[in-house]
């Protein structure tokens, strides 16, 4: 086990109300709650050993019945049997309903390993846990919770989450299923959700439907697969993760008991939101376990195959690769643990930490699932290797539990919403000097001393935590860019006030400069964390921290200069052009 995974709450002091990402909006790194790195808990890494030796017993053995799983498009009756005798299903919940009851990190670590062999596999297990059940363990009452989690933990019942609908993928407010209040308190449900993963072997739905009650326009229900007007259509003929189960669900006039309200009525939004923040940590783990796959079959590849007379290990632009793999998989565990703890930890504010690490780490495992294919060239796209499977595996995560694009707008309008909040606070203490002048005086000498601050470099936030020279000087391009963020977040505040809600290009640009800070900390910390210990491979990882560092300031110094210096207006121009005319506008003659 890598000693630098995820801490129990006792591990480290949390400010638990705070956020990592949207004090960096603000200029502040909160080095609290990122120094230092945590550490596995003990309980967690004794029952690790024994199942990631028992998870490759189990599924090294499949290699060739997964791959042909993968080709039929479904797993068999008797391979969910196995996995529910392994236990798989029980990985979060509690032990008082027989669960293993592991940590959020844990449980990523268990996913990394399953997706190490096959990602189909990790769907199965990750969307009965991470969404499909999670609600219950968060809002469920404690009735509802002795009724379903001991089969929910055994998999005796198989639990799927059933938002998406036709026209209402992100955007959950144009929901169109449907539940009324009966005269009894009991609803009525009906409507339809589409490519609901676990849909066809399922026998607990997590369904959100609109209810237009007084509480509110959106209601989560728990529902039995085996309740009368409860159906699913058949396997969806998938691209990737072929071998999961993946169905429309449809509710006709499907009656449910009051008493199978998840959470407070009318409050189901809040619900969804809550069980994707918390999910996130389960797809991180799972890439991170394909990475690590990646990276040892390129090496294997690199190493066997030889051009030229020598292997084309040697080669630079095959080095390059590797290299680069490695830095992106450190990287994104790196976060991906860090945002597990947090949770583990009782952080109440980590939901833009998640989204972060679930965007980075899903565009990471895609990049490096192109890059051992194009190591592995032709073999790579023949089917009888595993390459073309993972790439065509990975390529959904950036679209699993909101999309990359609509998660980098959540980043920045959480993080410009604190900046703006600001603002406001100190547009009134401008009126308050004179009726307050105490508080007035209070909020503007806050404000212009940051603004001192970022102007004259002078007292910006800089890192206290002990480090080393090399460490020393990566954590100066954060702290340098972590000002940069402030400022150019404040700019577009003062310029475009409410405007700036709009404007997606900026926006953007502002998220992807936040990620590469909240990730390049989380690197930071961990390659701090190794180096103290006197890790093996502590030299390594700084190196991993030095290059990680570099890149990332070339990209935050570019995405600050695009904040003002851009060709979003020519995009902009060619694409309504483009989309007037359905297509592309010079015909070959």
């Amino acid at each position: 086990m890598n000693p630098s995974s995820p801490a129990t709450p006792a591990d480290t002091a949390l400010r638990s109300d705070d956020s990592i990402a949207k004090q960096l909006f603000l200029g502040n790194i909160l080095e609290e709650n990122l120094f230092p790195y945590p550490q596995i808990r003990a309980r967690d890494r004794e029952m690790l050993g024994a199942m990631t030796d028992a998870i490759d017993e189990f599924l090294a053995d499949k290699a060739a019945a997964l791959k042909q799983y993968d080709r039929d498009a479904e797993q068999p009756a008797e391979f969910i049997q196995a996995l529910r005798e392994m236990g798989l299903f029980g990985l979060i919940i509690p032990e008082q309903f027989g669960g293993m009851e592991l940590s959020n990190g844990a449980y990523a670590r268990v996913l990394g390993q399953t997706s190490s062999h096959d990602s189909s596999v990790s769907l199965t297990i990750g969307a009965h846990s991470s969404i499909g059940m999670k609600g219950l363990l968060l809002f469920g009452s404690d009735e509802q919770k002795q009724r379903y989690l001991p089969k929910l933990a055994t998999g005796e019942m198989i639990a799927a989450f059933c938002l998406t609908e036709s026209g209402a993928g992100s955007d959950a407010a144009s929901i169109r299923t449907k539940a009324t209040r009966n005269d009894d308190g009991s609803w009525t449900l009906s409507g339809e959700k589409i490519w609901i993963t676990n849909g066809g072997i399922a026998g607990f739905y997590t369904v959100f439907a609109r209810t237009d009650t007084p509480e509110g326009k959106l209601t989560a229900f728990i529902v039995e697969a085996a309740w009368p007007g409860v159906s699913h259509g058949p396997h969806e003929d998938k691209m990737g993760i072929r071998a999961s189960s993946t169905t429309t669900v449809a509710f006709a006039d499907v009656r449910v008991p009051a008493q199978n309200v998840l959470g407070p009525v009318g409050k189901g939004f809040k619900v969804a939101m809550s069980i994707l923040n918390s999910g996130r940590t389960g797809l991180g783990g799972g890439a991170v376990g394909g990475m690590r796959t990646l990276i040892r079959l390129a090496c294997a590849q690199a190493k066997e195959r030889k051009q030229f007379g020598q292997p084309i290990a040697e080669y630079g632009l095959v080095r390059e690769k590797i290299a680069q793999m490695t830095v992106d998989c450190f990287a994104a565990e790196s976060a991906v643990w860090m945002v597990a703890h947090l949770i583990d930890a009782g952080g109440s504010d980590y939901s833009v930490e998640a989204a972060m690490s679930k965007v980075f780490a899903s565009e990471a495992v895609q990049r490096a699932s192109y890059e051992a294919l194009q190591i592995a060239a032709g073999n790579g796209f023949m089917r009888e290797f595993p390459y073309e499977q993972i790439t065509r595996d990975t390529r959904i995560l950036s679209i699993f539990e909101g999309t990359n694009e609509i998660l980098r707008l959540y980043v920045a309008l959480s993080g410009l919403k604190g900046v703006g909040a600001g603002l406001s606070e100190l547009k009134a203490a401008v009126g308050d000097i004179f009726n307050e002048p105490i508080k007035g005086f209070g909020v503007l000498g806050s404000y212009t001393g940051r603004r001192m601050r970022e102007a004259t470099g002078y007292g910006i936030d800089r890192i206290a935590h002990e480090l080393s020279p090399r460490l020393r000087k990566v954590a100066a391009t954060y702290e340098k860019y972590t000002v940069e963020l402030s400022k150019s977040s404040d700019a577009l505040l003062r310029r475009y006030g409410k405007k700036a809600a709009d404007m997606q290009y900026a926006q953007k640009r502002l998220a992807d400069i936040a990620i590469d800070l909240f990730v390049g900390l989380c690197v930071l910390s961990r390659a701090d964390a190794l180096a103290k210990q006197s890790h093996p491979a502590a030299d390594e990882a700084v190196s991993i921290a030095e290059v990680f560092a570099r890149q990332a300031r070339r990209r935050m110094a570019r995405n600050v200069r695009g904040l003002e210096r851009n060709e979003d207006a020519a995009i902009e121009q060619l694409a309504g052009a483009v989309l007037v005319h359905d297509g592309y506008l010079w015909d070959v003659i």
